[in-house]
């Protein structure tokens, strides 16, 4: 199998994870689940409901993760609002996983950019939200791209906070003791998004709160979903060894398998 005797650190949170996880594992590797990510429900959902009670004043939804998708949708069943009352937006997604979430619950995405970044999503929307008015539904804390470019289209953009990301409290003290354990340690570790790297990060300095003063890796490499979760690696002093081609959860793996069997194919 592609990834026979190869182990893998996955940091996904816990209620994610099984989709990697299982995909790594399909094709031979040793599965090591430590979550450096947790999802949690924003201090308050008053700003979200108060967004989502307003829908009808709405040209464009924005949604950037599965996540954001989940609580948008909890809270509209909890406000019993339906599907008809979005039958009116045109509504945007990151990526095919995000695409996939919105449609099970019977809505159409319209736009899913080439790329699945921020950036992408900001010029799939160029020509379409000048004197708009846009809903963007994502975590607490997130990069400005969206918010801020399509502004300077014209668009009026209130952004409301679906989620919220924390560095899980039991991780920390698992995580070192994996690193420091020869017989176990990982030959890989995966990174799906800037948040799992700095969460990463601060677990191994021993602290809530992010620090770029982490101990070095060594000979453990190191699997990005994409560029923006490359950069944040960079900026915490980390080395990209992998890098997926397409930004979602199969094309990390296939870049995992394309990497193994090269240096598989350089030792023969």
């Amino acid at each position: 199998m592609p990834l026979s005797g190869l182990r893998v650190l996955v940091g996904r949170a816990r209620h994610q994870a099984s989709v990697l996880s299982a995909g790594l594992r399909k094709q031979g590797a040793t599965l090591i689940e430590i979550p450096f990510i947790e999802i949690r429900p924003p201090v308050s959902y008053r700003p979200l409901d108060s967004a989502l009670r307003q829908l009808e004043d709405y040209d464009w939804l924005i949604l950037t993760s599965v996540n954001g998708v989940d609580a948008v949708w909890q809270r509209l069943k909890k406000l019993r609002m339906g599907p008809a009352s979005l039958a009116h937006l045109r509504i945007a997604a990151i990526g095919p996983a995000t695409k996939a979430a919105i449609e099970k619950r019977g809505i159409r995405v319209g736009v899913v950019p080439r790329q699945y970044v921020a950036e992408s999503v900001v010029a799939s929307l160029r020509r379409r939200v000048k004197g708009k008015r846009v809903l963007l539904a994502r975590a607490k804390v997130a990069r400005d791209v969206i918010p801020r470019q399509l502004r300077k289209l014209g668009a009026r953009v209130d952004v409301v906070e679906a989620y919220e990301t924390v560095v899980p409290p039991n991780s920390g003290a698992r995580l070192r003791s994996l690193l420091h354990d020869p017989a176990h340690r990982p030959h890989v570790v995966t990174f799906t998004s800037s948040s799992t790297v700095r969460n990463f990060a601060a677990l191994l300095a021993g602290k809530r709160t992010y620090r770029q003063d982490h101990p070095s890796l060594g000979d453990i490499l190191t699997a990005s979903i994409g560029p923006v979760t490359s950069a944040t690696l960079h900026e915490s002093g980390l080395r990209v060894d992998i890098e997926a081609r397409e930004y979602t959860i199969p094309g990390l793996i296939a870049a995992i398998v394309d990497w193994h069997s090269l240096v598989l194919q350089r030792k023969d």
